[in-house]
């Protein structure tokens, strides 16, 4: 058997067990004194400086912490959210969670409160976690139990005795529940289960290559999966430390927190590589392994990425569903030249083909998917798998060469990638045609002008009787701020077309590639 087939078959039977214990494998066996985390902030004068978490802090922290929730009636499967930004409370209230054998449900920070409450509601979440700016978007959510971070939340913790056991839910249990972009309808659940740890533990160590002696950058937000399976929970899983940037993205703060920390493994969307190569601002950056994910990037960003980092940025792929299933690997017993538009071949333990012209996963040849279904939405699931139940369709087009290099197409869902957001144009429509004078819109992605941001958010709006064309601009604002504040700021349309109707087929189908042509 080979190295790569032995780690796999050990993980497989570790985080799969049915006595695998989420607090054990996330934390309490590591060196407490090793550090989990270094949380980076930036200065007005552009210094970064950062506080560091150790393993130790984050058990201790977080068997008080149990002790607090379980005082509120969290038990084992409760579904818990946080909606936190990157701070120390985040890590700790995760690990609490799951010391109780509860779930963490994440709420990405630029929520407003129509995106969160149908995560609430959906979940059945028992108690959300946040901090004192996230508060008064959960105010409109009645009944619901808050627990905010602040001098109350730390006296709460270090006033509680430790929590004696952790909970085992075993490799089936459910250790996260998240939500897709809801590209064909709403968000749908995906419940994540202990036994995925083999596949995040196998994309960090394969597919990124980060060693022990990295200092080891995902740039993606926690509160999507992403950077919550490859930002929080990998590094955990393998005792790497992670840095966590608190403060907005900007090309100039990215570069000084590569220069303060020495980073040399980063990975983020291909938004953030375009904007530091339009920028100017990267001088004097060594990387070890770029790596990227999002979206598909383009061959001209990897030839940047070599000629500044020193290194290709090697380009992977995943879905919320699967986690990372194909890439540009890094780790010396997979890695493999790149091919210019390829984002690579299949991670060890992924069987992947292309199947209808879509590309697929063998659930029944993939020791390593872990994907059951959509949270009591088994029509969805249905339609996901083909009828034998064997092949797990992704939704997105493209092809594979003789060698096993997958080539990305299209998204059959029509999703908008902005910014490394994958943005379900449902969502915005179902928040657009609340406005009184709107009564048909469609929502496409159309590329990035300035060439940033991958795809915007355009808008194409139908008006009610007696709307006038020089109402069209006062209303093209209310309609972004409808979307900016009352459902998420990075899904906002950043312009609104007024059109006299929409193009759709005799079923009533709105034909959205007509709109993406204009």
């Amino acid at each position: 058997m080979s190295d790569v087939a032995e780690t796999l078959s050990r993980w497989l039977q570790e985080y799969g067990s049915p006595g695998a214990n989420a607090a054990e494998l996330l934390c309490d066996r590591h060196d407490p004194a090793a550090v989990a985390f270094r949380f980076v902030d930036v200065a007005a004068d552009g210094d970064p400086s950062c506080t560091t978490t150790t393993y130790g802090d984050l058990a201790e922290g977080s068997r008080r912490l149990a002790t607090a929730l379980a005082g509120r009636g969290i038990r084992r499967g409760d579904r818990v959210a946080v909606l936190m930004s990157k701070r120390p409370e985040l890590v700790l209230t995760l690990l609490a969670i799951w010391r109780l054998g509860a779930v963490h449900v994440p709420l990405f920070t630029a929520f407003a409160e129509g995106a969160i409450r149908l995560r609430v509601e959906s979940a059945g979440v028992r108690l959300v976690v946040t901090e004192p700016a996230e508060r008064p978007k959960l105010d409109a959510l009645d009944g619901l139990d808050v627990l905010v971070t602040g001098d109350a939340f730390d006296e709460l913790v270090a006033g509680s005795r430790p929590w004696a056991d952790a909970e085992a839910v075993g490799g089936d249990g459910a250790l996260l529940q998240l939500y897709t972009s809801g590209t064909t309808g709403k968000p749908k659940g995906v419940v994540v289960p202990v036994r995925a740890l083999a596949s995040f533990h196998c994309y960090l160590h394969h597919g990124l290559g980060v060693t022990p002696d990295d200092v080891y950058w995902n740039a993606a937000d926690p509160g999507w999966a992403y950077g919550l399976y490859y930002g929080i929970v990998a590094p955990l899983l393998a005792g790497r430390a992670n840095l966590l940037f608190r403060g907005n993205f900007t090309p100039a703060s990215t570069v000084a927190v590569m220069r303060t920390f020495g980073v040399t493994n980063f990975a983020g969307a291909p938004t953030i590589y375009r904007a530091l190569s339009k920028s100017g601002a990267v001088e004097g950056v060594t990387l070890r392994r770029a790596s990227s994910a999002g979206e598909p990037l383009t061959p001209d960003v990897v030839a940047w990425g070599e000629k500044t980092f020193g290194t290709p940025i090697r380009d992977h792929y995943g879905q919320t569903e699967l986690g990372m299933v194909i890439g540009n690997h890094w780790h010396e017993d997979v890695v493999h030249p790149i091919r210019d538009g390829s984002m690579g071949r299949a991670l060890p333990g992924i069987t992947a083909d292309v199947v209808g012209g879509q590309i697929a996963i063998d659930a029944t040849a993939s020791p390593l998917f872990w994907f059951a279904g959509y949270h009591e939405a088994p029509e969805r699931t249905a339609e996901r798998f083909t009828g034998d139940g064997r092949w797990y369709l992704t939704g997105d087009t493209g092809r594979v060469d003789p060698d096993g290099y997958f080539f990305f197409a299209a998204r059959d869902d029509d999703v908008i990638l902005a910014a490394g957001y994958r943005i379900g144009p449902f969502d915005v429509e179902s928040v657009l045609i609340t406005h009184p004078e709107v009564t048909d819109v469609a929502v496409v992605g159309r590329p990035d002008p300035e060439g940033i941001r991958g795809e915007v958010v355009e808008a194409f709006v139908v008006t009610a009787a007696g709307v006038t064309a020089d109402r069209h601009q006062a209303l093209a604002g209310e309609l972004q701020a409808l979307v900016r504040d009352g459902y998420s700021r990075h899904a906002y349309p950043r312009t609104v077309h007024f059109v006299p109707e929409l193009p759709k087929t005799p079923s009533g189908k709105i034909q959205r590639y007509l709109l993406r042509d204009r």
